[in-house]
Formats: structure tokens, C-alpha cells, sequence
């Protein structure tokens, strides 16, 4: 579906099809709906016959009887209150699990389930809906049940009130409705502003590293501050426009109390009594008021915010594909004259993250990545992922474009790592539907998963529940068990111990296929058949042994994680980032590979 023209109606069908799911629901909320419009319905008649024929005629108890009708009224509507609340919850909620299926769906589809950021913002808008719609159903039913009880109620006690009271409602209920456009551009306005600005702030949070590295905080400053201007713009004028449903309350609620009280006179030479007049502003303000109210307020929020975020749950347009559908023949990786900076600084173009990169790794290798903190060892798993493209140059895993591999032949697994509330076996086989569960008892063994297994007893997981160590051996043996012969581990085993990192990397080592470790101790190199060192001023592979002699950064990160004793202040133990005031600064990668192996 393509145009504007079709946007609403996909909306409207959604809309429709949730309220039609289960006709019998409707049905029952409507039946509820009328016990709970009884005191809109007798409100304003018993408070006539309360005065005209007990208060006023002397007889105290005829009006305290009536007022009991009307107490009994408001006991009967809070218990259809209830009622009504749990059916429309019954509504509400497979709503929201349709538009939640569809967000996490396209997002896998569309290969943005590495968006963290992206699926989090479509997860919030999905919880927005569901609370909007939600909002409109309760604002909706109230009005019309309230109204079509008030018409009732005003024509059996005085037919000459009726055109005072519903007059002016329909008018102020008509220039709300006129306005309704105004509101529904501005607040999608609002919303494509507030995700700009969500999303320059998380690609800034993300990239801090590479920014400082790169000199760009400047021009990230500037660009994370014009989309805050947009957004403030935008909230001014959609505030603007809402301050217009205040003159449709003016009209439709307050309007008819004037008038009443004005017609006062006339009214009684009708022959209207004064309870009748008094009964009709109970109609009024007790009942019709508080429902209008809650309509212009329902619509003009929770309405207008349910149109503006199905448009963009329905119809949002999704980034560029990191993945294609090319399986590549084995998974030797290679890039020639690599390239890639984050985009510009001012008129004077970034420092280039990496420069002129070229690098081999045959298939069934085994590499170790080292280097300073900011100095682009993530920025390389995410060009070896496809996950980002170069500037110049070319990465290809198995002849193929790095952007072009199917997924199935790869797996970045980064530092935080996700598990979703299903079974923990479910979780192990996500990538590998089908696998056999011996095979899945050997990875649980393997990764250390056993007490977790024991605690969940084959029920589901809560991630909240599990540590950040839990999580990462999850979805380290979800990989394991992949058919991925292309592993990168970006600081994924930050949150195991030594021992559990050592058998998680010894079990991918062992695995078909090729392995290259983002890392965070530097006991990962010494595990490693190669290292790669990424120091600032050129890129160094080579063994352990030589690196240790051809590095200096290097051989100071060694050094650190082989000192006895205290470490100096700042230094941090067995960690493969060089600790702030040592080594080199974090710069540009330089062009040249000298390679200490064959």
C-alpha cells in the first residue's frame, strides 16, 4: 500500500477489525454500557419529582424516596462499571498484541532487529495506541449512552427544554469536529519530531567512542540540538491548536446552562416547575457536561494520537536492509582499501574511523581484536556484519558483498544480548528451529546453562529476572547452536567470568567456521591463532608472540593483565581497552596492514 490516500483506511480496518473480533463482546458492553447510563437517565427526573412532589409539597419522605431511586441508580452503574471495564480491556488488549506481532515481525522482516533504538520507539508507540484506543472506546460509549439517556430523561420531564439543552451541544460538538484535521497534522507533526529527536539522541549515545575519536561533537552537538528545536516547535503548535477545544466546551457544556438559566422566566410561564428547571441543569452538569468533556478531551488526544501512530506503526518506512538473500560459498572474509568515517564535521570532513583498511581472514580462522577504547573495533564488526557500509573499499564474506549476505551465514552477537519470554529452549533454537534436544542439553551443558534450566523447570523466561551474564550465555548458545559459520563476538562475554569466557570461546573455537572476538580481556588473544591490534597510528596482525614484540600498545596491555600486585590507578585488570592517560590517543586507523604471518 502506497499513497496517503490509503493510510486511514488501513487504520480504520485494524480498528474495525479488533471491535469486531468477538461481536458477542460488543454486545455485552453495550447491554453494561445501559446499566451504567442509569443515573445520566433518571438523574435529572428524580431530582424534579424529589423537589416538585416531596421537598417542596411537604412531603420529605416522596423526596427522600426519590432520591433513593437514584442512589440505587448509582449502585447498579458501579457495578456495571466494572463489567464494563474488564470488556473493554478484552478488546483492548489482542489489539495491542496484533499491533505488537506486527512491529516485531517487520522489524525481523526487515532486517531492523539490530535497531535496538528503532524497535523500542515502535514498541512505545504500539503501548500509545493501545492506550488511545482504549481511551476511545470508554470516551465514545460514555458520550452516546449519556447523550441518548439525557434526550430521554429531558423529553419525559419537559419537552420545551430540549432544543435549549441539545442545541448547543451539537454545535460545540460540530466545531470540534471541524477542528479534529488541524489537530491529527499537528500531532503527527509532533510525533515524527519526537522521533527524530529520540533517534539523533540514541545514534549519539551509541557512538560517543567513535565521535570523541573522531573530533564530530560539534556537529553531532548541532544536530541533536536541531532536532530539539523541531520538536519544541512543533509541541508550541500543537498546543495551539489544541487550546481550540476549549471554545467547543464553552458552546456544548456551558451554553446550555446559560440558556436554561436565562429561559427561566419563559420557561415557567410554560408552565415548567422550578425542580423541572433544576432537574434539567442536573442533566446538564452532572451528566451531559463531564461526558462532552470527556469526548473533546478522548478525541482530541487519545483520538487524534491512535490515528497518527497506527499511520506510523502501519506505514513506517523502514530503513535500509542490512542483509540481502545471497548465501555466500564459505565464509572466507576480505577487505580491500576500507573506509569509513561518520559523516562530516562542519565543512571539513571527519577523521575516517578506518582508512585504507585491508585484511584477510581465511575461513576456519580464529581472530582476536585489540585497541583502544574509541578507536573503531566495533565499527569493524559492524562493517564484517553489514551492519554498516564503507565509504570506499569493499568488504565481502565468500565473494559476496558484506550487505548482500544472507543472514543465516553470519551472527554479530554485541555486548547486550536479548532474550525473549519464552522457554529457555525456544530461546536455544530461535536461529535453529528443528534442532534436536540432545543437541540442545549438549550447548546447555557446554555454556554453564544448567542452573538456569533447573530454575526455569521448562517454563518461560522473564529477561528482567535473569543478570546480564544469564543473558549473554543465552544468546551465546543460541549462536552456537545456528547455522552461522561466520561468528563476531563484539564484548559479548563482558558480563561472564574468566573461566565461563574461556569455555564460551573454546566451544566457538571448536566449531565449523571462523571466529574473530571483539576483546575485552586480553586473555582472549592468548586463545586466539591471530591478533588484529588497532593502536592509532596502523594496524598490526599478527601471533601473540609477535605482537608482543612488534607492539608497543601491545605489549603494555599484556603487561598490565601480567603485573603482579596492584594495578596502577586507572589501569583495569585483564580489560583489553587501554585505560584513560595510556597508550596512544584514539585517532584514524592507518592504511597500511603489516602482516607478521603468512
Amino acid at each position: 500500500m502506497q499513497g496517503a490516500d490509503t493510510r486511514p483506511t488501513g487504520a480504520r480496518r485494524v480498528v474495525t477489525e479488533a471491535l469486531l473480533r468477538e461481536p458477542s463482546r460488543l454486545l455485552w458492553l453495550a447491554l453494561w454500557s445501559l446499566a451504567e447510563a442509569l443515573p445520566a437517565l433518571s438523574g435529572g427526573y428524580a431530582i424534579a419529582r424529589a423537589v416538585d412532589d416531596g421537598f417542596a409539597a411537604g412531603r420529605p419522605g416522596s423526596g427522600l424516596m426519590w432520591l433513593g431511586v437514584l442512589a440505587a441508580a448509582w449502585a447498579v452503574a458501579a457495578v456495571a462499571a466494572r463489567q464494563v471495564l474488564l470488556l473493554v480491556a478484552g478488546i483492548v488488549e489482542p489489539f495491542r498484541d496484533d499491533l505488537l506481532e506486527r512491529v516485531v515481525t517487520g522489524a525481523l522482516r526487515a532486517g531492523r532487529g539490530g535497531d535496538s533504538a528503532a524497535v523500542a520507539r515502535m514498541n512505545h508507540q504500539v503501548e500509545l495506541a493501545r492506550d488511545a484506543f482504549g481511551a476511545i472506546i470508554t470516551v465514545v460509549r460514555t458520550f452516546v449512552f449519556t447523550l441518548a439517556s439525557v434526550a430521554v430523561g429531558l423529553t419525559t420531564l419537559a419537552p420545551q427544554v430540549v432544543p435549549l439543552v441539545l442545541a448547543p451541544v451539537a454545535l460545540g460538538l460540530g466545531l470540534f469536529l471541524v477542528s479534529l484535521p488541524a489537530l491529527a497534522r499537528r500531532q503527527r507533526e509532533f510525533i515524527v519530531a519526537d522521533e527524530g529527536t529520540a533517534a539523533a539522541v540514541a545514534a549519539m549515545a551509541s557512538g560517543l567512542r567513535d565521535v570523541t575519536a573522531c573530533g564530530g561533537e560539534e556537529r553531532v552537538a548541532a544536530s541533536v540540538g536541531r532536532e530539539v528545536s523541531r520538536q519544541a516547535r512543533a509541541a508550541r503548535a500543537l498546543a495551539r491548536v489544541t487550546a481550540s477545544r476549549t471554545l467547543s466546551l464553552a458552546v456544548g457544556a456551558w451554553l446550555p446552562v446559560v440558556l436554561l438559566l436565562a429561559g427561566a422566566p419563559w420557561l415557567v410561564r410554560q408552565g415548567v416547575t422550578g425542580g423541572v428547571i433544576l432537574g434539567s441543569l442536573t442533566y446538564v452538569m452532572q451528566s451531559l457536561a463531564p461526558a462532552l468533556g470527556g469526548l473533546v478531551q478522548g478525541l482530541g488526544v487519545s483520538g487524534v494520537r491512535l490515528a497518527v501512530t497506527l499511520e506510523r506503526i502501519l506505514h513506517a518506512p523502514g530503513p535500509p536492509v542490512a542483509h540481502g538473500d545471497r548465501r555466500p560459498d564459505g565464509v572466507r572474509l576480505e577487505l580491500r582499501g576500507v573506509r569509513f568515517a561518520y559523516g562530516t564535521a562542519g565543512q571539513k570532513a571527519a577523521e575516517p574511523v578506518i582508512d585504507g583498511l585491508d585484511l584477510v581472514v581465511p575461513e576456519g580462522d580464529h581472530l582476536v581484536v585489540v585497541g583502544p577504547s574509541g578507536i573503531g573495533k566495533s565499527t569493524l564488526a559492524a562493517l564484517v556484519a553489514g551492519l554498516l557500509s564503507p565509504d570506499d573499499g569493499e568488504v565481502l564474506v565468500g565473494g559476496v558483498q558484506a550487505a548482500r549476505v544472507h543472514p543465516a551465514a553470519r551472527a554479530l552477537i554485541p555486548q547486550e544480548a536479548y532474550v525473549f519470554p519464552g522457554t529457555l529452549a525456544e530461546n536455544l533454537t530461535y536461529l535453529a528451529p528443528g534442532t534436536p534436544a540432545e543437541r540442545v542439553d549438549e550447548a546447555v551443558a557446554m555454556f554453564g546453562l544448567a542452573e538456569l534450566a533447573r530454575r526455569t523447570a521448562g517454563g518461560p523466561l522473564d529477561p528482567a529476572e535473569l543478570s546480564a551474564g544469564e543473558r549473554q550465555l543465552v544468546a551465546l548458545a543460541r549462536t552456537y547452536l545456528s547455522p552461522a559459520r561466520l561468528v563476531v563476538l563484539d564484548e559479548s562475554t563482558c558480563h561472564l567470568d574468566p573461566a565461563a569466557e574461556a569455555r564460551t570461546e573454546a566451544a566457538f573455537a571448536a566449531r565449523e567456521g571462523t571466529l574473530i572476538v571483539v576483546a575485552h580481556r586480553i586473555s582472549s588473544a592468548l586463545r586466539a591463532r591471530r591478533v588484529l591490534v588497532m593502536d592509532g597510528t596502523r594496524v598490526l596482525l599478527g601471533r601473540h608472540e609477535e605482537m608482543v614484540a612488534a607492539s608497543p600498545l601491545y605489549a603494555d596491555l599484556v603487561g598490565h593483565w601480567e603485573a603482579p600486585g596492584p594495578l596502577p590507578a586507572g589501569a583495569v585488570a585483564q580489560d583489553a581497552d587501554v585505560a584513560p592517560g595510556r597508550g596512544p590517543e584514539p585517532a584514524a586507523l592507518g592504511g597500511d596492514l603489516d602482516r607478521l604471518d603468512a
